[in-house]
């Protein structure tokens, strides 16, 4: 189907990126980014221009191909991921930030992708996510034709845990993304932070492998390199589940 989609010279979703990343992109910290369902790309090539290491995921060879020809003809490079989202694995503390827009899915494959995003963050990474609600069957201008493959704040809520909601609406709001989303839209946005946490080193400092202390936690110790002895900032925004 998204090869067939993905099969004209032009771009189904044009070459701009989506408006919520990129009036939002800032928020994601500088390093490599994961972009999922990223189709032909328009969204990581985005991304890489600002600075980012970008790597884009997609069933579609097709339109992974096209994504490499955009980072081309912007002078930038991206690294690309030929896989369905049903079996792809994230990894485990990898990225500064997750990026998924549009990326609907059956219910049980999304809940299980949404259930490892917290932790293929790095401490302090960033999930941006923008999707249509079941609202946007009225409307017809994109997106599945089924509710179940929809998102609304419930259930982001449900199916990711682990990470702190900075921003968390549905909205109304004019979608134009070449001919495949075409005009007035109902979305569920979000950004999501992955905690950062503060170490105490203990005692035995200078051995190559030394012990960690949560200092939240005031114990639990736990093995660790020395690039964890280095303090991070914690983000202190008590902003949740803006509307």
């Amino acid at each position: 189907m998204w090869d067939e989609r993905f099969s004209d010279d032009s771009y189904f979703y044009g070459t701009q990126p989506n408006d919520f990343l990129k009036y939002n992109f800032h928020t994601i910290p500088q390093g490599e980014v994961l972009c999922l369902a990223e189709g032909e790309g328009r969204n990581a090539v985005f991304l890489a221009e600002q600075g980012y290491q970008v790597t884009a995921v997609d069933s579609s060879a097709v339109g992974l191909k096209k994504a490499r020809q955009l980072a081309t003809d912007r002078g930038v490079q991206i690294k690309t991921i030929e896989a369905d989202l049903a079996e792809f694995d994230p990894g485990q503390q990898r990225w500064s930030g997750i990026v998924s827009i549009f990326c609907h899915l059956p219910p049980d494959i999304r809940r299980q992708l949404h259930g490892r995003l917290a932790e293929a963050l790095l401490p302090g990474g960033v999930l941006l996510l923008e999707a249509y609600t079941p609202a946007q069957l009225q409307f017809k201008t994109g997106g599945p034709p089924v509710a179940d493959m929809m998102m609304s704040r419930e259930i982001l809520k449900e199916e990711i845990s682990g990470l702190s909601f900075r921003h968390l609406q549905e909205t109304e709001r004019d979608v134009i993304e070449g001919i495949g989303h075409t005009g007035h839209a109902a979305v569920v946005q979000a950004i999501a932070t992955r905690d950062n946490r503060r170490f105490a080193v203990s005692a035995n400092r200078g051995k190559a492998v030394h012990k960690m202390r949560y200092v939240e936690s005031g114990g639990g110790e736990a093995s660790g390199d020395c690039r964890l002895c280095v303090p991070m900032v914690t983000d202190d925004s008590t902003e949740t589940d803006k509307d």
